[in-house]
Parts: C-alpha cells; sequence; structure tokens
C-alpha cells in the first residue's frame, strides 16, 4: 500500500463478536480489504492488552481514519470489553445494537456460514459502510440498577416458564382448575396445590378445610371441590402428586427471589444521582419499583424522539389474534385483538401491573379504560392501552423535568377541550400533556391515530348535559328498545366501577356508585351493591341507599336526571338509538 492510499482512508471498521470467554475481532478498510489480521481477545488482561497494541498500531499506520468500533446488542459478555474499550485515548466511535440490520449483513455475505470470523466480518462492514452513530455511554452509577434489572428480566422468564409447566401438568392432572381460578401463581392456588395437588385428593377433603385456605372464598372452593369430583384428568396417583407440588414449589421459589432482588433494585434506584428520572414515581400508578425498571431500561429519555418510540420500543402495541378458542371453549371472533408479546418482559410484567392501580386512581388512565371498554373492547386489550397511555406520561414529565399535576392536567385539558374537539395548537399544556407528549403537538405524531391521546374530560360524574331542557322533553324516546342495546357492565366499566365487583357468573357485589361519599363508614370491603347482568339489574340494600333498578335507572341515579334526560344522555354517550329504525317502503 502506497503512502498516498494510507493518507487517503478516514475510517476503519472494528467488529466485535462477543462470547462468553473470548471475542473476536475483525479490522477493514472502506475498501473491505483487511486492516489488519483478525484477533481472538481473550477476556483477561492480556486479552484486552492485545486488543489495545492492535488499535494503537491501527492508529498509527491511519494517523486520519476513526476507528469505527461496532457491537451487536452484546449483553453481560461484552460489559467489560465495553469499558476497556472506551478507557483508550484513541479516535474511537462506539456503537453498539442494531440487530437485526448486524444480521441482514451477515446473511447478506455468509449466507451458508455462520462462525466467528463471518460474524465479527459482517459487523465491521456494518461499521465501515454504515458508519453508525456513536452509542451514548451509560453513566456508571447505572451499572448497578442495569444490572439488577437485567436478573430480574432472567428471573422474569423463568417464573413464566415455571407457571406454564404448571399449567402443563394441570392440563392433564386436573384441567378445570385453571378456568376456575384464572391465574395459577396466585398465594391461595399454590397453597392449595402444594396441600391438596390432586383432584382426588381435593374431592376427598373436607370441604370447611378448603375453605381454610388463607384468601380462596367459600363458593369458590365449593366449585373447585365439585370441578374436582367429576375430572376428567388422566394423570393420577403419587406420581402426579409428586409433579404438581414440585412445580408449585418452583413457583413459590421465583416469586421469593423476585421479592429479594426487588429490594436490591431499590437500592440502587435510591443511589441514582439526580435527574428528570425522580418524577416518573410522581405518575398515579408507578411505584418506585416499577419507575425503578423503566429508568434501568430507559436509561436516557433523549435517546426516543416521541412518545411512540418509546411505545414501540417497549412493545405495547395490538395484534390480531383469531387463533383456537378461549377459555369458556368459545371460537374467538374475528378481528379479536391482544397486546403483542414483543418487547421488554421485565417492562411488561410491572407496567401491566402499574395499569391496574393506574385504572382506578389516575384520572386520564381510568377514562380511557372506561371508554374503550364501554366500546366492547375486551379488557386485556384496554388495559394494555391503559400501559400506553402510562409511557406517555413517563415520556411527557421526564422530558419536562416536572412532576405529575394530575389536577392541573384535567383542568387545563377541560379548559380548553370542553366537548372532545381537539386543542388548538398554541395551548399551553400541564406537565403531562406539554408539547412532547402525544396528541399536542403534531409534529411528533404518528401517522396513525394514536389511541392514548383522546380526551379526558368524560368524567362520568361531571358530564355537563347541554341539551336545551325544552329541546330533550320533545324528544320521543323507546326506553325498552335503548335498554336492549346498552349492558350494565358496559355502564359500570364507563364509570370506573366494574374492575372493583367481586364474584362470578351473573352475581357480581361491592361498592355502590351512588353513594356521594365511596368508602366512607364503609370499608374497602363494602358489599351492598349487587348486579345481576344477565337481567342487566342492579340494587343497593343499604338503609341510606335502597336503590335499584335497571341500566337507565342506575345512569339516571348517577347523574341526578330525570329519566327523559337521562335516557338521551345515556343515548348520546354511547351513540344508541333512541327510537327503532323503521324501513323504507318503495313507492
Amino acid at each position: 500500500m502506497t503512502n498516498r492510499s494510507v493518507q487517503t482512508v478516514r475510517h476503519i471498521g472494528v467488529g466485535i463478536d462477543t462470547a462468553r470467554y473470548g471475542h473476536r475481532v475483525t479490522f477493514l478498510q472502506p475498501d473491505r480489504q483487511p486492516a489488519a489480521p483478525p484477533l481472538t481477545v481473550i477476556e483477561n488482561a492480556q486479552g484486552y492488552q492485545q486488543l489495545s497494541n492492535r488499535l494503537q498500531q491501527l492508529h498509527r499506520k491511519f494517523s486520519n481514519a476513526q476507528l469505527h468500533v461496532h457491537l451487536d446488542a452484546a449483553g453481560q459478555y461484552a460489559r467489560n470489553l465495553e469499558q476497556h474499550i472506551r478507557s483508550l485515548d484513541l479516535p474511537i466511535i462506539f456503537s453498539i445494537g442494531e440487530p437485526k440490520r448486524n444480521k441482514d449483513y451477515h446473511r447478506a455475505f455468509s449466507p451458508k456460514k455462520k462462525t466467528d470470523n463471518t460474524e465479527s466480518l459482517a459487523m465491521a462492514r456494518f461499521g465501515v459502510v454504515e458508519q453508525p452513530q456513536a452509542t451514548p455511554e451509560v453513566p456508571h452509577e447505572f451499572f448497578a440498577l442495569r444490572e439488577i434489572a437485567s436478573r430480574m428480566q432472567g428471573l422474569i422468564r423463568d417464573t413464566t416458564r415455571a407457571i406454564n409447566r404448571l399449567h402443563n401438568v394441570l392440563a392433564r392432572v386436573f384441567p378445570e382448575l385453571a378456568a376456575l381460578v384464572g391465574t395459577l401463581d396466585t398465594g391461595y392456588v399454590l397453597q392449595l396445590l402444594k396441600k391438596y395437588p390432586t383432584p382426588q385428593r381435593i374431592a376427598a377433603a373436607r370441604l370447611r378445610t378448603l375453605q381454610k385456605i388463607p384468601h380462596l372464598k367459600d363458593q369458590l372452593a365449593e366449585k373447585i371441590q365439585d370441578a374436582a369430583k367429576t375430572s376428567v384428568g388422566s394423570l393420577r396417583a403419587e406420581v402426579a402428586e409428586a409433579i404438581v407440588i414440585e412445580c408449585a414449589d418452583q413457583v413459590e421459589h421465583c416469586q421469593k427471589s423476585k421479592k429479594r432482588l426487588e429490594k436490591l433494585l431499590l437500592q440502587a434506584y435510591r443511589a441514582l444521582p439526580p435527574s428528570p428520572h425522580i418524577h416518573v414515581p410522581t405518575i398515579v400508578g408507578i411505584g418506585e419499583i416499577t419507575a425503578a425498571v423503566l429508568v434501568s431500561k430507559i436509561i436516557s429519555i433523549d435517546r426516543f424522539a416521541s412518545p411512540e418510540n418509546l411505545v414501540g420500543y417497549f412493545g405495547f402495541f395490538p395484534e390480531e389474534n383469531t387463533s383456537g378458542v378461549d377459555r369458556k371453549g368459545n371460537k374467538i371472533p374475528p378481528g379479536s385483538m391482544q397486546m403483542s408479546a414483543k418487547g421488554c418482559d421485565l417492562v411488561r410484567y410491572y407496567l401491566w401491573n402499574a395499569a391496574k392501580s393506574a385504572i382506578q386512581h389516575n384520572a386520564a388512565v381510568r377514562e380511557l379504560y372506561a371508554r374503550l371498554r364501554a366500546k366492547g373492547t375486551r379488557g386485556d386489550v384496554a388495559l394494555g392501552h391503559c400501559c400506553r397511555k402510562l409511557l406517555h406520561q413517563v415520556f411527557g414529565i421526564w422530558s419536562s423535568n416536572t412532576p405529575f399535576d394530575e389536577e392541573r392536567a384535567r383542568s387545563r385539558h377541560h379548559a380548553r377541550n370542553p366537548k372532545g374537539t381537539e386543542p388548538p395548537k398554541d395551548s399551553p399544556g400541564s406537565p403531562a400533556e406539554t408539547k412532547t407528549a402525544a396528541g399536542h403537538k403534531r409534529d411528533v405524531l404518528p401517522k396513525r391515530k394514536v389511541v392514548t391521546a383522546a380526551t379526558s374530560s368524560v368524567a362520568p360524574s361531571k358530564k355537563p348535559v347541554n341539551e336545551a331542557p325544552d329541546t330533550r322533553r320533545a324528544r320521543s324516546v323507546d326506553f325498552a328498545h335503548l335498554r336492549a342495546q346498552i349492558k350494565i357492565e358496559q355502564v359500570l366499566s364507563y364509570l370506573g366501577y366494574w374492575d372493583g365487583l367481586r364474584g362470578s357468573g351473573d352475581e357480581r357485589r361491592g361498592r355502590c356508585p351512588l353513594h356521594e361519599s365511596h368508602g366512607k363508614g364503609y370499608g374497602k370491603g363494602h358489599r351492598d351493591f349487587a348486579v345481576n347482568v344477565q337481567k342487566n339489574v342492579f340494587h343497593c340494600v343499604h338503609p341510606d341507599c335502597d336503590q335499584g333498578g335497571n341500566v337507565l335507572d342506575l345512569w339516571a341515579a348517577v347523574h341526578g336526571l330525570p329519566l327523559q334526560q337521562a335516557a338521551l344522555h345515556l343515548a348520546e354517550t354511547f351513540q344508541l338509538q333512541i327510537q327503532p329504525r323503521t324501513e323504507k317502503r318503495s313507492p
């Protein structure tokens, strides 16, 4: 190579294929010719020194060249190597990630071979051709947090596998149980299985003994025993008992390990230096542990240009799934949606639980959930949209470096948008609704509609009845036709009370939405309010309330309206017909 050609080299690609005990490194010039022989770097001081010497030699040989060091999404095996390379005093652009494009490069140039040499060669080619931007260095204080989060992510996967194994064995031992209890990792289910691991043991036990298991309701215990007496399970005897107990023990072990890691995660999170991430736990529904998990994966909100980028990063978007049948044996109808299984398992686990809390206490999330359920959206899909909403709020408060203020956000939004119209472009927003939040700055919106940007002005107890009374009285309503179009479950979901009801089948009980002060003098376990979803009726037996009736009576009582106005208000809210449609006869 001539001196002139040496001087014209501006970029050197350094591709590294990482492994547990050592790493393969390839060096390429812009013409795809080797800049130096490949090198195997052993994971020790001597191996690191060999890599440093080789990079120093390249810098002396190509003094004007930038060294583009590129790794795949390497994970734990490249952490030490990354720190070593970043510490070198050389013109290095260090990048990590883009595994899909790395695989495409490898498939294009080595379609029939997959070795350490071809992997590192593909990444060196990617570095010198694409010249990716440098990956920001993770602050040292975040290493402990990310390490614990990584352990927790693996544990969440182990827990999922353990639960799936328990499901698998129960499918042959006691298949009816899963349909009765919903989730097998609940404490009372695990205790039941460890004490009575087969349906034969459950059927032979005294009902009172089953009902003494903590948190196992009397009615559910009776249903489980009845199902056990007629179980179709084929795996029986001592083998079945041993396997079920072993699987239940594994689930319990994972749960205990998770609690220990959560304590370590909180310690690492609280030791972080101050930055805008401290506002994440101020969002109603997101606790400190969930905030720690989010921060461990986000690191810096500057990595994401918009809320949709953050949502996509964690994989919270619905996908169609019409395969198979549901737990009741019904065929899943076409167009049924479920949340995507893509994304970070750890974040999905904690954010899902945070959304369950948010639909009770976070006004914007609660109203979004109520609207979706009122439209007929399945519960898990609606909860997934609530996770998206929480991520939008995380983006808003983190990027604006301001604590979440729910009351301020709601008052400003209602003042700007009383009827659910689009807010003006130049209207100021609260910290959770700043110009960087989805739905409030058009140039950062995705091309498709974002359901989480819907207005939060549908609080049922405050929704105004804007139509003039005279006009309302003049309109004729077929009450029976109106009631036939709406279920009491939809109304209670809209009001935010359905998920608080307990029970199974047609009968549900819980707090009464008609009491002026919920919980005052009643306690959390108050169950005076009863609903029959089959008959579409309700009744509150508390002497201070004592109200009952059908779905229209409930709507009228909640909003304090006469029946006629309540019917029109209900029809307007849920887009119902107030009169049956009459077919026009042809002349």
